[in-house]
């Protein structure tokens, strides 16, 4: 068992919390437009969301999902924020947590089986707080096919960002 000395955690530390407020960041910045498709937009934050689980810790993972996805709200469409903190937020820890307890040489079935689950937390999540901000469940409905293809775009595009667009090695490369 290695041990690191004061100054590598420290610089491990700085890494993380760099790579942490970046990720926020970019989901910050996708959450403030959304790709026009009939009937709706399709936010692509949930790109950010599921890469940035494969990557993080689920402290992490909560900070860019929900904490990124609730100041993009905040900045740009404020009524679902609150929807936004807890759905996103718990959707990253638990997508980090399933791809963070699996060995190494299955972490690509975890994040696929991560990334769906997260897409089902994202989608039930989003539909109840619709259901209960704008009181009609009718609304939330409606909105259902919009969810269903944002939370499947971005667990897909962000798990072969991670797996075969090389982020993954990168992050480990890095973050060692």
């Amino acid at each position: 068992m290695s041990t690191l000395t004061a100054s590598q955690k420290s610089a491990r530390s700085v890494k993380w919390l760099t790579a942490t407020a970046m990720l926020m960041a970019m989901n910050i910045a996708l959450s403030s437009f959304g790709v026009p498709v009939p009937g709706g937009h399709l936010y692509l934050n949930d790109i950010v969301i599921c890469a940035a689980a494969i990557l993080l810790d689920p402290l992490g993972a909560f900070l860019v999902g929900g904490v990124g996805a609730f100041i993009g709200d905040f900045l740009f469409y404020p009524a679902p924020m609150f929807v936004s903190l807890v759905t996103h937020g718990l959707q990253a820890a638990v997508i980090s947590l399933i791809v963070h307890r699996a060995p190494a040489e299955k972490r690509f079935r975890a994040a696929v089986l991560g990334v769906a689950v997260g897409a089902v937390i994202m989608v039930v999540g989003y539909s109840l707080g619709r259901a209960f901000i704008y009181s009609t469940v009718e609304y939330a409905i409606l909105k259902l096919p919009f969810q269903i293809l944002q939370a499947a775009v971005g667990a897909v595009v962000g798990t072969l960002l991670c797996f075969q667009g090389g982020l993954l090695k990168l992050w480990d490369k890095t973050m060692k």
